[in-house]
């Protein structure tokens, strides 16, 4: 298979790898076709390793599939034999500002910043809304991202053409 049959290995991180970047990895792996396969994780994920429950019902509700997805340190793919990164999206104001690892391969790097929608003191169904408007405003950018043409993930243009997706 050659290099452009490979699909694009996307990496969405946030602080806990429980909300935000779950729901753009489980959001891309379902419509992103054989051309990516996304991944997350976060700089302190949750030590019980579960994303939040009210992002897996959203994501249910939208018969987008769950399964396997859990919080991890983003120690795992900065390490030997991890999948190398084509580019690599911070969702949380917070993870675009902390140090990150040094990246194998040196992806492309783009900050797509979303409100936490975990925050708040909501009742449940004020907090589940919150969440469904995060997949929906991820789900509009992601479906420009997969939409690109191939010379715009070329890994020369990757990271312009990512950047330009956050004003979107």
């Amino acid at each position: 298979m050659s290099e452009a049959q490979q699909p694009l290995n996307v990496l969405f991180l946030c602080t806990h790898n429980s909300a935000r970047s779950i729901l753009a990895e489980a959001l891309l792996n379902d419509m992103g076709t054989s051309r990516f396969k996304a991944y997350s994780a976060g700089s302190s994920p949750r030590e019980n390793q579960q994303p939040n429950p009210l992002g897996l019902q959203v994501l249910q509700s939208a018969g987008i599939p769950t399964e396997g997805l859990r919080s991890k340190s983003w120690d795992e793919f900065a390490a030997p034999g991890a999948p190398h990164m084509d580019l690599i999206i911070t969702v949380c104001d917070n993870a675009a500002g902390e140090v990150c690892p040094i990246w194998p391969g040196h992806p492309a790097t783009a900050h797509w910043g979303y409100a936490d929608p975990s925050e708040g003191d909501g009742t449940e169904a004020q907090k589940l809304e919150a969440f469904r408007q995060t997949l929906h405003a991820m789900k509009r950018r992601l479906e420009l991202l997969v939409s690109l043409p191939e010379d715009k993930l070329a890994k020369a243009v990757l990271q312009t053409s990512a950047r330009q997706l956050a004003a979107n």
